[in-house]
């Protein structure tokens, strides 16, 4: 923004002085030349009203000092200088003067005045005056110079005046920026100080007032999910404590639904956990630890998911394509987002549904398909609050696709029909142990 101010002012001062410098060079140098012309002609004159009608029968002239580095003579009609200095023939402008009319002009680089001498109504001679014109046009450099030097200074004024200015225009939104970039990166109690100009001033307040309306929203919320995520898991332990109480009593009738039920909440507790996750976080997620190899996942997932697609006359297939044993993810983010998936495909979708492991080097893309179809424009079908057939669950895949985030990954859809989603997540593999083991 400073080179821009600058050169802005410097466009405008440039423009200025070419408006002004031009037409005064101009000026400068005509009113040289009729100054040098006015002195030549006051000169002639001055020596025409001392030439006596007796100077033809040899009555001596005195004519007046020639002007500085110029000649003056007298010239009779028959163009022979008869008094003064100046070419020993008249030129042209002594022929048109002895036509009873003064004349100005330019003869062999000089500058010429010859003005008639009168008597009886007759011309009796012509006074010349004359001087070079490099004289003038030496005075004319001179001053187009001193024009050129006043023109400089002022650029330069004006330079430096618009850096200054520029620093003062610059400074405050340099600042904000500065603040932008730092709630950006997560510090919201970043605020923009106050400067010296008006406009600026009042974005910076706009801007503060939204940043703090904006902390306030974001507050509240965690304050709510933090509420909700205390409340929801105070029930969950006791339920939890209440189902293992209930599998110490070793019945067998009664043992596979206990247990069922003991794993539904230690799912619900680890989705409490992501969910708090999300929200506790300063700027973006901070990313989990992978914990858990790709196979496993997939045969947790499985496990836990084929019984609620039998119980609908559908089935899971699950499988890795060449995904070896040390890829490790974050189990429990990964599981979660799967979930989503897997529940709209049971939801929304038909037939067969399908989980798909496959190895991309730096990343694992995991694929759930099933036989149904995606309608619906594709950008809105991560929106909060989209229901319906083929376009989400409310909030499901928008919490799936900001927990695929969280984790550095990105989750998409990939085909219409059938549907197909994908989700892509960063893989670090396991390193082996210091004694060479696996």
């Amino acid at each position: 923004m400073r080179q821009r101010v600058v050169r802005v002012a410097l466009t405008a001062a440039l423009v200025a002085v070419v408006l002004l410098a031009v037409p005064l060079a101009l000026a400068i140098r005509s009113s040289l030349y009729a100054d040098q012309r006015d002195t030549l002609e006051r000169a002639a004159l001055s020596g025409a009203v001392r030439v006596s009608p007796d100077y033809a029968t040899g009555d001596p002239v005195e004519l007046p000092a020639a002007p500085a580095d110029g000649r003056l003579g007298l010239y009779d009609p028959a163009l022979r200088l008869r008094a003064g200095t100046g070419p020993r023939t008249g030129d042209t402008a002594v022929r048109r003067a002895l036509a009873a009319e003064a004349v100005r002009g330019r003869s062999r680089g000089d500058l010429v005045v010859a003005v008639p001498v009168s008597h009886a109504e007759h011309v009796i001679g012509v006074v010349r005056a004359s001087s070079p014109a490099a004289a003038v046009r030496d005075r004319v450099l001179v001053a187009w110079a001193v024009l050129a030097g006043v023109c400089a200074l002022a650029l330069t004024v004006a330079v430096l005046v618009a850096r200054r200015q520029a620093r003062v225009l610059a400074a405050p939104l340099e600042d904000l920026s500065r603040h932008c970039r730092a709630v950006t990166a997560g510090d919201l109690s970043a605020r923009a100080a106050p400067s010296s100009v008006a406009e600026i001033d009042q974005v910076a307040r706009t801007h503060n007032e939204m940043l703090h309306s904006l902390t306030e929203l974001l507050r509240h919320e965690r304050d709510f999910t933090a509420n909700a995520s205390h409340q929801l898991r105070t029930p969950l332990t006791g339920l939890q404590l209440t189902l293992e109480a209930g599998l110490a009593q070793d019945d067998a009738r009664t043992r596979p639904a206990l247990e069922e039920a003991l794993e539904t909440t230690r799912r619900l507790h680890r989705t409490v956990d992501e969910v708090l996750r999300l929200s506790r976080s300063e700027g973006l997620p901070r990313r989990p630890a992978p914990d858990t190899s790709v196979p496993r996942l997939l045969r947790e997932t499985e496990e836990r998911w084929h019984g609620l697609l039998a119980r609908d006359g559908r089935r899971l297939e699950y499988g890795t394509l060449d995904v070896p044993d040390d890829i490790r993810v974050p189990g429990a983010s990964v599981t979660e987002i799967l979930g989503v998936l897997l529940e709209n495909a049971r939801v929304h979708g038909r037939g067969t549904v399908r989980l798909t492991a496959r190895d991309l080097g730096e990343a694992v893309a995991f694929d759930v398909t099933d036989e149904g179809a995606v309608d619906g424009e594709a950008s809105r079908l991560f929106d909060r609050g989209r229901t319906g057939a083929g376009e989400g669950s409310g909030i499901g895949l928008a919490l799936a696709r900001d927990l695929a985030v969280s984790l550095g990954g990105r989750l998409s859809l990939t085909g219409r029909r059938p549907a197909a989603f994908t989700l892509l997540v960063p893989v670090r593999r396991k390193e082996p142990d210091s004694d060479g083991g696996d």
